[in-house]
């Protein structure tokens, strides 16, 4: 819960407020102080909504070019969290975040099954084309009754792809009967040495299937799976979003049922009566489902949301480095502002802010949550990564992926859920307003990589600072104001650079 007392930076904002001036992470600089926290001791979990904890403060954005399910299953893998974009027919949205929530799994209760006529080569065509990383496969007859298994050597050792599923499968498997507990089947799969374990009931029919992989992560935990941002099934966590128009209500209840932690209110204005109605009908409908909304840039508006029900609110209108909201509309307050306001009007009231947009450094997030939010969302930082959605495009020799916002006029023409979000109902090109660009981003490689990047410049903050928790940073952190001259002396000068760093690339600097 937050408090509603006053904290240190407020008398910083303040003073910046009577000089009618309002602030972006460029424009200022934690204070350092007296600090007994090593980077390494600072604790980073913090919480995206009201019951979505995350073990890194960090999100990514809901666009079409940064995060579906692989880019969701890597974020919860590191301790935050993927929102799925809107721009996908429901059901395909809701089946990625099937697919996220299943990734961990150590009992599948509705396996993927093949049939004892299917073809192996049609199976791995259906692999390739559904993007499924596992190579087991229950068999099953037309009434579920378990006929073999096909595995990993199955496949690999055949070399007529032409083969029938029956011709190659294993037709005696190891079974467990229905309703095995994990820790029975962790010995049965270890003691056999099986990889897959199927249930089975007393008619033989299929009831779910074990992972022997998944189940050891869950028993025996482990260095790598301890940072999982996981539910209390021990499925990763993963959020989608919906926007305000016709049919996004039976999106919201298909997302539901497929066990989405948290749905979030993608909307460019969340303070209007349609964004209000929709929140206060998703939390009737929906009770148990955390709902974040946005986005808003005011206090105000922040506390509208809040007393309409939100369990978490978004922050941030036109910071994106593909948003032009600003500069067509002439509209938003800067980022670092908009983020202590919004927190300022929510003391007490115990809901998570998200800072969303505007990110370029690691050293951009210990401000933005020293500023008040308990997250930060980011598009572009992520977009260059092999999990995002966007294609390679080779330039001058140096790779890049795609990147828009989905404000762009392209995003609008695919998505009427981009519309929707900026709303823009009608249709033809020549009626659209856009919002936002089209470009490219630097290629970056793996996003875990990116991620622990960020999460060490927040650590690093923190140390500076003397916060050993995010809680402490609320209460602790104060700013400097920046010259021209002292932003500027704040990045590398008077040298060339000769090899970039993973957490400082020139395109950073330039806004590429």
């Amino acid at each position: 819960m937050r408090r509603a007392a006053a904290r240190r930076k407020d008398a910083f904002f303040a003073k910046i407020e009577v000089q009618g001036l309002a602030l972006t992470y460029a424009d200022v600089r934690l204070k350092t102080g007296y600090s007994e926290t090593s980077p390494a001791d600072a604790a980073l979990e913090s919480k995206f909504s009201r019951r979505v904890p995350l073990k890194i403060p960090i999100v990514s954005a809901p666009m079409d070019r940064v995060t579906e399910y692989k880019m969701a299953i890597e974020l919860a893998k590191h301790g935050g969290l993927g929102i799925i974009h809107t721009g996908l027919l429901p059901e395909k949205q809701a089946a990625f975040v099937t697919r996220v929530k299943l990734y961990l799994n150590a009992v599948i209760e509705k396996p993927i099954c093949v049939k004892e006529g299917d073809s192996i080569g049609d199976i791995e065509k259906m692999r390739e084309e559904q993007g499924w990383g596992f190579h087991s496969f229950p068999v099953v007859k037309d009434d579920g009754t378990l006929a073999g298994v096909l595995s990993g050597s199955d496949f690999e050792f055949c070399t007529d792809r032409s083969r029938k599923a029956a011709a190659v499968m294993t037709r005696t498997p190891v079974t467990a009967p229905a309703g095995t507990n994990l820790k029975a089947a962790f010995g049965i799969m270890l003691k056999r040495k099986k990889k897959f374990l199927p249930l089975v009931d007393k008619k033989g029919k299929l009831t779910g299937v074990y992972v022997f992989s998944d189940a050891k992560r869950v028993l025996l935990g482990g260095e790598e799976s301890s940072r999982y941002n996981v539910d209390k099934e021990g499925h990763l966590r993963v959020g989608a979003a919906i926007g305000v128009g016709e049919g996004e209500l039976a999106r919201a209840e298909l997302l539901a049922s497929r066990g989405v932690d948290v749905l979030v209110l993608d909307t460019a204005h969340g303070d209007t009566p349609r964004a209000l109605k929709m929140l206060k009908e998703l939390k009737k409908r929906f009770p148990k489902t955390d709902v974040v909304a946005g986005n808003v840039s005011e206090g105000e508006s922040a506390k509208r949301l809040a007393d309409a029900g939100a369990d978490g609110v978004k922050v941030g209108q036109g910071p994106g480095s593909i948003c032009t909201t600003r500069i067509v509309a002439g509209i938003g307050c800067p980022q670092v502002t908009a983020v202590h306001n919004s927190e300022k009007a929510l003391r007490g009231y115990g809901i998570p802010l998200c800072a969303d947009g505007g990110i370029r450094y690691a050293g951009d997030i210990p401000v933005a949550l020293g500023a008040g939010a308990d997250s930060v969302m980011a598009g572009m930082l992520f977009a260059g990564t092999d999990e995002a959605p966007g294609e390679k495009v080779l330039v001058n020799g140096i790779t890049y992926k795609d990147y828009r916002g989905m404000g762009s006029l392209g995003a609008m023409q695919q998505s009427r859920a981009s519309r929707e979000r900026y709303r823009q109902a009608r249709p033809g090109k020549a009626s659209y307003f856009p919002e936002g660009v089209e470009g490219l981003v630097p290629y970056r490689g793996a996003v875990g990589g990116v991620l622990l990047q960020l999460a060490e410049g927040l650590r690093r903050g923190m140390g500076y600072v003397g916060a050993k928790d995010i809680d402490e940073l609320h209460a602790k952190a104060d700013f400097h104001r920046l010259s021209e001259g002292a932003a500027e002396e704040s990045h590398p000068h008077d040298v060339t650079i000769t090899h970039e760093m993973p957490n400082y690339g020139t395109f950073q600097k330039e806004g590429i």
